[in-house]
C-alpha cells in the first residue's frame, strides 16, 4: 500500500524545470556557490538561519527525497559530508 500510495502522489506533481532551484543552476538566478560537482551543486542560503548555511542539491531533476534516486541521494549526501567537512575547518 505504501509504494502505491507513493506511486500516486508522485503522478499528481511533475517535477516543474522553472523552480528556483532550476533557475539557480542554469545561473539564470544568482547564487554564491561553495562547491558543484558533475553530480550535485552547493551554495550559500538567501536568507541563512546561521552563518554560512549551505544549501545542497542533485544537478538533475528531483522534487524531493521520494523523487531522488539512490545515486542522487547518495551524490547530494557526499556534498553533504565534503562541506560540513570545510565549514568545520574554516
Amino acid at each position: 500500500r505504501f509504494a502505491e500510495a507513493v506511486a500516486r502522489r508522485r503522478n499528481m506533481t511533475a517535477y516543474d524545470p522553472e523552480n528556483i532551484f532550476g533557475k539557480i543552476l542554469r545561473g539564470e538566478l544568482p547564487s554564491q556557490k561553495v562547491f558543484e560537482d558533475d553530480a550535485s551543486f552547493a551554495f550559500l542560503d538567501i536568507m541563512p538561519r546561521a552563518d554560512g548555511h549551505t544549501l545542497v542539491i542533485p544537478k538533475t531533476p528531483a522534487r524531493n527525497m521520494l523523487d531522488a534516486s539512490p545515486a542522487q541521494i547518495a551524490a547530494v549526501m557526499a556534498t553533504v559530508q565534503r562541506v560540513s567537512h570545510a565549514a568545520l575547518k574554516a
